[in-house]
């Protein structure tokens, strides 16, 4: 356990946590179990190029299509925002003949690799406070930033549990975690974690499991620790059950009972690619709005 109570998940770095490193024409992606520890040692890894290296030790790379025309817009993403963004950025070069390179992790990782330089165009966050995090800085255009979605966060099981419970005041999930561990994105950074610990925090129910906290890297780390059976219970979004067919709803989160969960979206301070300010109107686009509302999300702007 480590110093602050949690739990810290480190996943063993396998084949089958490997096998989401692949490129096609809209995205780069790495499996979401290892996606900060790629970055944190190569925080450049995503260029023009797409090269990515120094994964676990392993180096891997990914040359540009062939067919690829002009400089590929590089979107910040969180995690959970993998699906529709996929579609989106297929679409978008199927309607205009241009690539994206999308990168999915924690936003609170993404926005402190832009921090550090990392060649983003668009960062897409799944709170306020990573995007005012930057905006502070002055490394977002502020005059582009909209707040584009909302979401919920919800109680999950794996698919095949028998667990029911009933989201309240004092509910007992301690009880229902039994000798198992509550799997949520780390509540100390994470969006989805920070909204996962207020909601318990209000509930009253926070400290009684505190020590059974399996914090992962991002949301969907903690999704993949529940499909799995290596956690009986987890706090995602309700976007991200729709990904994973191992994972069960158990109830939903009340509103109040935690901010409201809202996802901005702008451009990058450092951008120079002339495509990054049609890429953000396509976003909020009656297209895409389609795509986020099949998704699950409510789109706000």
């Amino acid at each position: 356990m480590a110093a602050d109570g949690y739990i810290r998940w480190n996943m063993t770095l396998s084949v089958q946590d490997l096998r989401c490193i692949r490129m096609d024409t809209t995205t780069v992606e790495v499996g979401e179990t290892t996606m900060n520890r790629v970055r944190r040692h190569c925080v450049k890894w995503i260029a023009a190029s797409f090269a990515l290296l120094a994964v676990g030790g392993m180096g891997a790379a990914l040359p540009t299509p062939a067919h690829a025309e002009g400089t590929p817009v590089t979107v910040f993403a969180a995690a959970s925002l993998k699906n529709a963004l996929d579609e989106i950025a297929a679409a978008w070069q199927a309607e205009t003949g241009k690539p994206t390179a999308i990168s999915y992790a924690a936003s609170s990782a993404l926005a402190k690799q832009i921090e550090e330089g990392a060649p983003a165009d668009i960062f897409f966050s799944a709170d306020l406070a990573w995007m005012d995090y930057l905006a502070e800085r002055t490394l977002i255009v502020e005059d582009s930033r909209h707040s584009l979605l909302g979401n919920r966060i919800v109680l999950v099981a794996p698919a095949d549990s028998t667990v029911e419970a009933t989201i309240g005041a004092n509910f007992p999930l301690a009880e229902l975690l039994g000798d198992g561990h509550l799997a949520m994105a780390d509540p100390d950074a994470v969006p989805a974690g920070k909204y996962g610990k207020a909601a318990l925090e209000t509930l009253g129910v926070w400290d009684s499991v505190a020590g059974k906290v399996a914090a992962a890297e991002n949301v969907r780390a903690a999704l993949l620790l529940v499909s799995r059976g290596e956690a009986p219970l987890g706090i995602v979004y309700q976007t991200d059950v729709a990904a994973e067919p191992g994972v069960r709803i158990v109830d939903t989160f009340p509103a109040d009972s935690h901010p409201p969960i809202v996802y901005p979206v702008a451009a990058v301070a450092s951008s120079t690619n002339p495509d990054t300010a049609a890429f953000l109107d396509y976003l909020r686009s009656p297209a895409t709005r389609a795509v986020f509302e099949k998704q699950g999300f409510t789109v706000l702007d």
